[in-house]
């Protein structure tokens, strides 16, 4: 059997990390890769695909809408007796999140396989939108970029907590996500993510797979039981935007809504120029965040031009707007010089989310707090702590009943993000697409082996994360039962 060939659809920082976990799996080939900037494209298909064969037209592509025209006409080709190159089997949608459904749903009908990045929509309607455009096609393999299933740590404590059963009965579940101080105002203060109307709320564009990871914990059958998903009872949420606004703006700033026109800009600690050059590109650090601002920047260090590099990137930096730019314009780009109390960011920078579970048959009630936190020194490192009946567990497990503690270390990949889960999702991805190609399993059959996770599940996850914002807005804790029932089967029927 051929290795299966996928397309990368947005070559940004998330289409680069899964094309370079499937090149260092083994399991696939990067085949084409679709993104409107000309830059990015020849990035990545230098890096993932021509180092193996030759540049051809087939490869890329300005516009994802592109490839699918040219996919309807290869197949009419084959179909005709012509001789064509091999289709692609699978797609990383890697675009920006508003951008999922119009991708999925075109995809959907290809029946091609699909991996979407997290979240899966930023609208719980245009999540049905993609459950029911998935249904509808022809059956594929279809993963969404919930990392944190897939890596080794979690992977081993799900097996011990649920399987193993090495605290007894799971009682509750404290879940930490840490952003980072500087990480959060580069993503959303400055960055794409920063306004709910042009994005959506941040429990969901940075916090939907931490929910996801509650509920994989809790509610997900293990493996080989047929006994129903313990679903939660109650959902509630508290939050607000606390720091990154502009009655926090120190006084020495002044007027400046730019980094690079501040008095304070040597000594904030949320200089742009510190946080970019200083602590990354002087360093010789030229990937993410650097070539988030830029991606030029780091192919110019790349070729031996610091001094030019760091120059684009203080150029990027110093672009800014007015009172009298166009809206539209604001909303469309991310402004990394911006000052942090001057931008017009309004996502909660600290929100707690508690989940309630009731007695269900042989399953025992339980509760699980999840807090995410942008004033942190860790930076995405989650940290937690289950409680059972006869132990704890967080990154070492300490059993009552003997008094005594294990720790367990995990292997993780080398240059892997999210704990190895990038690498472990995209294994996992195309082993279920190989199973499926080879005829060795249905599609059913490898989506559960290899994913563990059907398209319900994942959009159940992400209700939760919307019945978790409508509490925190709202003020008021949601009935999950009939939650569900108002906003998502009454949408599906």
């Amino acid at each position: 059997m051929s290795s299966p060939r996928f397309l990368i659809v947005g070559a940004g920082s998330r289409g680069n990390a899964y094309a370079r976990a499937l090149v260092d799996s083994k399991l696939g080939i990067v085949d084409a890769v679709a993104d409107p900037i000309a830059f990015k494209r020849e990035q990545l298909g230098a890096r993932h695909i021509w180092h193996s064969t030759p540049r051809c037209p087939e490869h890329e592509f300005e516009d994802w809408r592109d490839y699918i025209r040219y996919e309807q006409r290869r197949r009419k080709d084959e179909c005709a007796g012509l001789q064509v190159r091999p289709g692609v089997d699978g797609v990383f949608i890697c675009v920006l999140d508003h951008q999922h459904v119009e991708v999925a749903s075109a995809m959907g009908p290809l029946g091609l396989h699909i991996m979407c990045e997290k979240p899966l929509a930023t609208t719980l309607t245009d999540c049905l939108r993609i459950q029911r455009s998935i249904e509808a096609g022809p059956k594929s393999i279809f993963a969404i970029g919930h990392v944190l299933r897939y890596s080794p740590h979690n992977m081993l404590l799900r097996y011990l907590v649920r399987e193993q059963r090495v605290i007894g009965d799971m009682i509750s579940i404290e879940h930490t996500e840490p952003v980072g101080w500087w990480h959060f105002s580069h993503s959303y203060v400055r960055g794409n993510w920063r306004k709910e109307s042009t994005a959506a709320p941040s429990l969901l564009t940075k916090s939907c797979h931490d929910i996801d990871f509650l509920l994989w914990m809790i509610c997900s059958p293990v493996a080989g039981s047929d006994e129903p998903p313990h679903l939660p009872s109650k959902i509630s949420s508290t939050g607000s935007l606390k720091q990154f606004r502009h009655s926090r703006k120190p006084a020495a700033a002044k007027k400046a809504t730019n980094c690079l026109s501040c008095d304070i800009q040597s000594t904030c600690i949320f200089s742009a120029p510190r946080i970019y050059n200083d602590r990354h590109l002087a360093k010789g650090i030229t990937k993410w965040p650097v070539d988030i601002v830029s991606p030029e920047v780091s192919a110019l260090h790349a070729s031996g031009q610091p001094s030019s590099a760091r120059d684009l990137l203080l150029a990027n930096l110093r672009e800014d707007y007015t009172p009298s730019t166009p809206q539209a314009r604001i909303d469309a780009r991310s402004w990394y010089g911006r000052c942090v109390w001057e931008s017009d960011n309004d996502v909660c920078d600290d929100q707690y989310v508690t989940l309630n579970w009731e007695d269900s048959g042989s399953h025992l009630a339980k509760t699980a707090n999840f807090h995410m936190i942008a004033q942190s020194l860790a930076q995405c490192e989650r940290r937690g702590r289950i409680y059972g009946t006869t132990g704890e567990i967080s990154y070492d497990m300490h059993d009552f009943t003997s008094d005594s503690t294990q720790v367990y270390n995990p292997e993780v990949p080398a240059n892997s993000h999210h704990g190895g889960g990038d690498d472990g999702l995209t294994q996992q991805f195309v082993k279920a697409v190989r199973a499926v190609k080879a005829g060795e399993m249905s599609v059913e059959e490898a989506q559960v082996e290899f994913l563990g996770c059907t398209v319900e599940e994942v959009v159940r996850s992400h209700a939760a994360v919307f019945a978790a914002e409508e509490a925190r807005r709202e003020r008021k804790v949601v009935d999950w039962q009939e939650w569900w029932r108002k906003n998502v089967e009454n949408a599906l029927a």
